[in-house]
């Protein structure tokens, strides 16, 4: 912007914005002035600004009003683009419309969540804004709290705990465990189903590779422990391989429920108490009145109270 420009703008405020759309509107400065609650005089001051910020006459006096010039014609569609676009951000949210939003929302989800509540949410999303995409980022906690305080993406979902101020969080589910196995595995039919569970080798699902997880922690406890035969990245890479072994994962109860069938997986209860674990939806306070971000979490409560009532 050069300097003239900025010099021109300071010389400017929506008041006297007002009274030139008010004059185009009216034509009459009488008209404006009763309209703004403002004297005659104070309308001639702002028509006098306006004509030397924009160095022309603007409104030429007539028997029968004033008429404006083919510059104020010109600039009329921009001002009042200017002041409108004001009167919105003051407004703040009373406008938005999910079925006029029409853009990418950055999410980021593991595949827990991708696989559980993705599908759901984009479902429920896209019935109200038809035209929205997800964009989804497969982003650990830390690397997920990071992107959210540097904008790159808008929302995160997941198990997050000791969430800094500068972020919002809204629980949606409490997830429990079950333990899965082929559907002829002996853990599943046993009497004893802890011996035969600490006698099994096991899966865990560890992104970072880890061969420990929540389970070992809890048998620590009780001066138990199992062997970890295989660790995979992934919920949804576990199922094919328990499939195909005699191996047992212990898993989020709602992604078994959802996809063991079609590999031909079954499970119970697990034989030892997990302390379950809660997602959130998660997004940054400076977001906290933005309309967007709080229809999505609302959405997102809603799918999950409807759609997983039955879990």
């Amino acid at each position: 912007m050069t300097e003239l420009n900025i010099i021109k703008l300071r010389q400017l405020d929506v008041s006297i914005l007002l009274i030139f759309l008010g004059l185009l509107r009216h034509r009459k400065a009488a008209d404006v002035a009763v309209e703004m609650g403002l004297s005659q005089p104070a309308i001639s001051h702002a028509l006098t600004r306006l004509r030397a910020v924009f160095d022309d006459p603007l409104f030429l006096r007539r028997p029968h009003g004033m008429e404006p010039t083919s510059v104020a014609l010109a600039i009329e569609p921009d001002i009042r683009a200017a002041v409108e676009r004001i009167g919105h951000a003051l407004r703040g949210d009373e406008r938005f419309a999910p079925r006029d939003y029409q853009g990418t929302l950055r999410i980021s989800a593991l595949d827990y969540e991708g696989a559980t509540l993705v599908p759901a949410l984009l479902a429920a999303l896209r019935i109200e804004a038809p035209c929205l995409s997800l964009s989804v980022h497969a982003l650990p906690r830390d690397r997920a709290m990071q992107a959210l305080a540097e904008a790159r993406i808008d929302l995160a979902l997941g198990f997050f705990w000791d969430l800094p101020e500068t972020l919002i969080a809204t629980p949606l589910i409490e997830e429990t465990y079950l333990v899965a196995a082929r559907a002829d595995h002996p853990v599943l039919k046993a009497e004893d189903r802890l011996s035969a569970y600490l006698e099994a080798a096991h899966l865990v699902v560890a992104p970072g590779g880890d061969m420990t997880g929540i389970v070992d922690t809890s048998l620590a406890q009780d001066g138990l422990s199992r062997t970890v035969a295989l660790s995979v990245p992934q919920f949804l890479t576990a199922f094919p391989a328990l499939a195909e072994s005699d191996l047992v994962a212990t898993l989020p109860a709602r992604i078994v429920r959802q996809y063991a069938s079609a590999f031909g997986i079954s499970h119970c209860a697990a034989p030892i108490a997990l302390r379950p674990f809660t997602s959130s939806i998660v997004w940054h306070a400076r977001d906290a009145r933005n309309p967007l971000h709080r229809w999505v979490a609302d959405t997102a409560e809603r799918v999950l109270a409807r759609g997983w009532s039955a879990f």
